[in-house]
């Protein structure tokens, strides 16, 4: 993905320093109170986490600190999401530190979740002492060797005196280059032992130089293609977003006239309302995204990573497109797709520059000529708009819930997606008009996101509205962190769209599976006291959620809704949770079969596009 240190309107992290420094200042401390000094000293105000016997050490003058503050979590899974929602609504590195063994395994698919989608995050856990590693010691597990695979980097310290050297490492490489999490796991000796404190640090990665600047020749080629080209398509991604290049993006789509489609991940990098926006790709996106990339003979490709949901069948995506492949991440470009113009570097130098060459090729007379292009994308987009039916039968349909989310809320709410159906229908139905208000599990897939996520979220920016879409699925998951939420005055909004199924499966076992329903179904069971009641009922989720601490309420009717939506957005003192029973049915619309073409794909349940004759010259 294209990144750069900082995202849009955020302050980057403090960086360690090397060359002329000042004369630091020494203290004589303990490993633990040189780890939460080293915190303070690059700028960690937030930590999410759990304390267990290895880390314990580091809880004791973190009590202390005038300037992090904790927030105990529920579960470890829970400060690792919360630690993500927190980065990527602010454009901090996020933090969580937990303790050794199943605390530090608890970690690891929110590592994964940020590693996929290249949030910078720093998770902090506890050894046992370094003489014991190795042993088989009680609560004792290699999680560097667990979480290499999915971390940027990952440290084991076992000196006290190696600490502040190894955070502010830990951050830089966390916050540069392509962000992603970084793992510090500390020996519990090493917490212990007495040693001295300075700042800032001498820090030593002679390996790792990521290259900002784009190549003079490469962004002068493709400014020739675009400008040459009859039927280009601006294809964004996530990393346009962590580069805070959004409002260079905007310069650039408007100066060609290009097309501009935003992957789920990069959803709010470009207004939805824009006339060159056409849609999200992929899977599910709109049918004018996923026909403009088919249709292409150009694809300019920033901060995106081609990723399997995007393209579907690979040999057969794009077949007329020429390829620009802009990405800090050398190791993306070609990785699924040939790029004709490779180029590596920053997204914001990288736009700014394509910029500059585009107005020299206008200047030169060169200019892009795509009328031909819009006709046919505006026919697509008045002819396969997204939609979606009302229930037959009065009830709630979910896609109507999340639009009227979307539609009552303040324009600055930020949004975080469970993983399903739901997530789909809150990419589509609620329109992102800036950037850091859509915050998904998009690589990962990771159910039970949304709650711990959004917590974290509101954390970072309290004084904007935070609502959690989630699924009843997943909100199973991870629902303890409303306890977290009612206890630390993290007033956050929940809507359980409660369809008393696993819904994305479901629709799977629909389409595919002859109506199979096998284990997918969560509202029935052998003490069900009521079979026919839609949606999930045990748990009850409005008993429960009171239990926590939280402002519950139910909306069974449509009639129902947009009171019950200003009734929570009225309540700022407390979690609200809103239990949404809808159509157990709907399903999400358009659609690529899994394994199959995007030509393939279907704008309804039987409804294939038909773009007509000559299209595909």
């Amino acid at each position: 993905m294209l990144m750069t240190e900082q995202a849009t309107g955020h302050h980057p992290q403090p960086r360690p320093r090397n060359g002329a420094q000042p004369a630091p200042t020494v203290e004589h401390v303990t490993g633990a109170q040189s780890l939460i000094r080293s915190l303070e000293e690059v700028g960690a105000d937030t930590i999410f986490g759990l304390p267990g016997g290895c880390i314990l050490p580091a809880y004791d003058p973190l009590m202390d600190s005038k300037k992090v503050r904790h927030i105990l979590v529920r579960h470890e899974q829970g400060a690792g999401h919360a630690a993500t929602g927190y980065a990527q609504a602010t454009g901090k590195v996020g933090v969580c530190m937990v303790t050794s063994g199943p605390g530090a395994t608890n970690l690891v698919t929110p590592i994964a979740d940020a590693h996929m989608d290249s949030v910078p995050m720093v998770a902090i856990t506890g050894q046992v002492a370094s003489k014991a590693i190795g042993t088989d010691a009680f609560q004792e597990a290699d999680i560097c060797g667990i979480t290499m695979p999915i971390t940027k980097h990952n440290f084991l310290v076992t000196k006290a005196e190696d600490i502040p050297r190894t955070i502010a490492e830990a951050f830089h490489i966390a916050s540069t280059g392509r962000p992603g999490p970084v793992l510090v796991d500390i020996a519990k000796d090493a917490l212990q032992a007495k040693t001295t404190f300075s700042w800032p640090p001498q820090t030593d990665l002679p390996g790792y130089r990521p290259v900002t600047k784009p190549h003079a020749k490469q962004i002068r080629e493709a400014a020739k293609l675009i400008t040459g080209a009859k039927r280009p398509v601006l294809y964004v991604g996530g990393g346009v977003l962590k580069a805070g290049a959004t409002a260079e993006l905007k310069v650039l789509a408007e100066l060609t006239g290009a097309p501009v489609t935003t992957t789920l991940m990069a959803l709010g990098a470009f207004p939805d309302s824009h006339p060159l926006h056409v849609g999200m790709p992929g899977m599910h996106g709109s049918v004018t995204a996923v026909t403009a990339l088919q249709k292409a003979d150009l694809i300019v490709a920033l901060g995106a990573r081609f990723d399997d949901r995007v393209t579907g069948k690979l040999d057969s995506f794009a077949p007329y497109a020429k390829i620009v492949h802009a990405d800090i991440d050398p190791a993306e470009i070609g990785k699924n797709r040939t790029a004709d113009v490779p180029i590596v570097g920053d997204a914001r130098e990288v736009i700014a520059d394509l910029v500059q060459a585009v107005q020299a090729e206008h200047s030169d007379g060169h200019q892009g000529d795509y009328a031909a292009w819009w006709s046919d994308l505006n026919r697509w987009r008045e002819t396969y708009p997204l939609g979606y039916d009302l229930p037959e039968d009065g009830s709630l349909s979910p896609q109507q819930v999340i639009q009227r989310i979307g539609q009552l809320t303040p324009p600055d709410t930020i949004y975080a997606a469970g993983v399903g159906q739901h997530q789909m229908w809150a990419a589509h139905f609620i329109d992102y008009e800036r950037p850091a208000t859509w915050l998904n599990s998009g690589g990962a897939g990771t159910m039970g996101y949304a709650v711990p996520a959004a917590m974290g979220a509101k954390a970072g920016q309290p004084d904007r509205p935070v609502w959690a879409i989630d699924g009843d699925g997943c909100f199973q998951m991870t629902n303890q962190e409303l306890t977290t939420c009612a206890l630390n005055n993290i007033p956050i909004k929940v809507a359980i769209i409660n369809n008393g199924a696993l819904g994305m499966v479901r629709q799977w076992q629909t389409l595919f599976y002859n109506q199979r329903y096998s284990n997918t179904v969560l509202h029935s069971g052998p003490d069900d006291v009521n079979p026919q009641a839609r949606g999930t009922r045990i748990p009850d989720f409005v008993k429960l959620s009171e239990a926590m601490g939280c402002v519950a309420l139910r909306c069974e009717s449509p009639e129902d809704l947009d009171k019950v939506i200003a009734e929570a957005n009225a309540i700022n003192d407390r979690p609200v949770v809103i239990d949404f029973i809808v159509h157990e049915d709907a399903q999400v619309w358009p659609m690529v079969a899994a394994g199959t073409s995007n030509d393939e794909v279907m704008a309804a349940r039987g409804v294939r596009p038909d773009f007509g004759d000559g299209e595909d010259d």
